[in-house]
């Protein structure tokens, strides 16, 4: 059974566009579901100019990405921020074909999966990380994030 872990969420708007897309109780069911271990979450979405000042100040990459993880602690409790940008997410959304929903429900997963440690860096870590994924977006209703179109 997925969403079974607790959670402690904080959703933040620092860009506003997609809040009707991500009412809370949706975002805590897709964290949830990718947690095996009680978390303290905070996601942020953000607009293009903060997400590339915390990608160029933290990763060294001068770029706004779609999410990034920052995980502080792995047990006994997850404690992580989870920084999505709107318009990153929203334009990788439309080049794939993808709902909107669908894709952040996606992203969510994958950076819950990197606060637990997950990582895909080397093909056979990526393989696992991203059937992992696969598995859980399927449980909640989400086709394969990695199938061919």
């Amino acid at each position: 059974m997925i969403g079974r872990e607790a959670l402690t969420l904080a959703l933040q708007f620092g860009d506003p566009r997609h809040r009707r897309e991500l009412p809370r109780h949706r975002v805590a069911r897709w964290l949830r579901a990718a947690l095996d271990a009680p978390a303290e979450i905070a996601v942020r979405i953000v607009d293009a100019p903060e997400g590339q000042a915390l990608n160029r100040d933290f990763r060294g990459r001068d770029y706004a990405t779609n999410v990034l993880t920052f995980d502080y602690e792995r047990a006994p409790t997850v404690v992580a921020d989870l920084v999505l940008c709107a318009p990153v997410v929203e334009r990788e959304a439309r080049e794939q074909g993808l709902a909107l929903e669908a894709h952040y429900a996606h992203l969510l997963v994958h950076g819950a999966l990197h606060a637990q440690g997950y990582d895909h860096e080397r093909l056979r870590d990526a393989r696992v990380m991203e059937a992992r994924e696969t598995r859980i977006l399927a449980a909640l209703g989400f086709p394969d994030p990695y199938a061919a179109p």
